[in-house]
């Protein structure tokens, strides 16, 4: 499937190659601290199938709770998290943040990682209050 994307203030672009099937929410503690989230949703592909198409990115290198080394690339003006691959390896895989497609609804996580690391609410979400938009508090 062919995608694009980029980050908060346009500075980034991107195309990319995804395999729908390689969707995953990731609840390691490293991506909840990075995300501001309880989870991260990514799709795994290749170096090769992502394209930069405008701006240029910083990434930030941090051992993971894996134990590898991983360069975190964001966007350098507004800190927008792009992917984030492994470094030394070889590997050309990196795990994309599906936040940052325009086809987003489209991805639909297939498995979830690092569940030893899920906040206990997560499960199910049934009982909080839904809202249409931010209501006034």
């Amino acid at each position: 499937m062919k995608i694009d994307g980029g980050c908060f203030c346009k500075h980034v672009t991107y195309e990319a190659e995804v395999n729908p099937e390689r969707v995953f929410i990731c609840h390691c503690t490293d991506c909840q601290t990075h995300s501001a989230a309880a989870y991260r949703i990514a799709v795994g592909i290749i170096g090769e199938q992502f394209y930069l198409l405008g701006g240029t990115l910083k990434d930030y290198q941090k051992i993971s709770e894996s134990g590898t080394i991983r360069a975190l690339a964001f966007c350098p003006e507004c800190g927008t998290n792009i992917y984030a691959k492994t470094v030394g390896e070889g590997s050309p895989f990196f795990a994309l943040r599906v936040g940052t497609v325009r086809q987003r609804a489209q991805l639909i996580p297939k498995a979830q990682l690092w569940c030893q690391s899920e906040q206990e609410w997560v499960g199910d979400l049934s009982s909080i209050p839904k809202f249409e938009k931010q209501p006034g508090l």
